[in-house]
């Protein structure tokens, strides 16, 4: 199928492209990596009068080291750039792990990390990925910029805390605390679909060896990335035992998420792997905090 028709820009500047949004609304939609809103386009399930394209504006695709020991990506990052870059291995592992589940390498290539975020598909990685780190996104418009913590970005499906005016331009993850493990586990009908279920996982370890903090984000669990707040509870001041990972297995995948039918699996089916995948992350996380 074909896009119904549109205007098309492609400025050369942030300051321009802010000015296109604003003065087009809910009408335009930013074309970054185009590897999700082109098809959605072209089944016309996406029908935008105007497209601002960022990818002749410079400085909107890097990485860097933050001051507080973390890290800064620009929203024009590739993903392909994220998967292979040492400093994101270093302070941010999770994501590091989680780059190469990401679709295949083609749409890899092309595809944005900003990009991924603003699109806001709950069965996506990176989305359940800055949430469970903490992330923090910046927004920017023409009247100025604010920021917005990842858990409160993803409002439902698709839908974020975007104003029609503004482009995400920069998301910042924090360092990860002393004696903190992750692990990111999903199932999938095929390698590179998205998962049927999946769960990231950040834990803590105190000097005794009890539970310090547990996040815990779910992927096709709802339609947001839903926290495992209930799960988290179950652990936090507490030995991760088998017994007490089991339980908060037991509590994610009957009270944190809500996961539908769908032609690919149940809701039922999802619950029982929600609980098995949130066992396996926590196991992992827990080895790696220790270790």
């Amino acid at each position: 199928m074909k896009p119904p028709p549109f205007e098309y820009y492609a400025p050369a500047s942030l300051e321009e492209a802010l000015a296109l949004m604003a003065e087009h609304g809910w009408d335009a939609k930013p074309l970054a990596g185009g590897q999700s809103l082109i098809p959605m386009m072209n089944f016309r399930l996406a029908q935008p009068e105007v497209l601002v394209d960022l990818n002749g504006v410079a400085g909107l695709g890097y990485i860097r080291p933050a001051d507080d020991g973390g890290v800064l990506i620009g929203a024009m990052t590739r993903h392909k750039t994220v998967q292979q870059d040492s400093l994101i291995a270093e302070r941010a592992p999770l994501l590091h792990e989680a780059m190469p589940k990401i679709a295949t390498q083609q749409i890899r290539n092309r595809g944005t990390f900003g990009g991924s975020l603003a699109h806001a598909d709950p069965a996506a990685e990176l989305v359940s990925v800055s949430v469970v780190l903490d992330g923090r996104m910046r927004l920017q418009s023409a009247q100025g910029e604010r920021w917005v913590a990842a858990s409160d970005f993803f409002v439902s499906l698709f839908t974020t805390a975007l104003e029609p005016e503004e482009l995400l331009v920069e998301v910042h993850l924090p360092p990860a605390p002393a004696r903190a493990g992750w692990s990111l586990q999903e199932v999938a009908r095929r390698p590179h679909d998205f998962a049927l279920m999946g769960v990231a996982a950040v834990v803590g370890l105190d000097e005794d060896g009890k539970c310090d903090f547990v996040r815990l984000s779910y992927l096709s669990a709802g339609d947001r990335p839903m926290e495992g707040q209930k799960a988290a509870a179950a652990l936090v001041g507490e030995k991760p035992s088998a017994e007490a990972i089991r339980a908060a297995a037991e509590a994610g995948a009957t009270l944190d998420i809500e996961p539908s039918d769908d032609i690919h699996a149940t809701a039922e089916f999802r619950r029982h792997l929600a609980n098995v995948l949130t066992r396996r992350a926590l196991e992992e996380a827990f080895e790696r905090a220790a270790g």
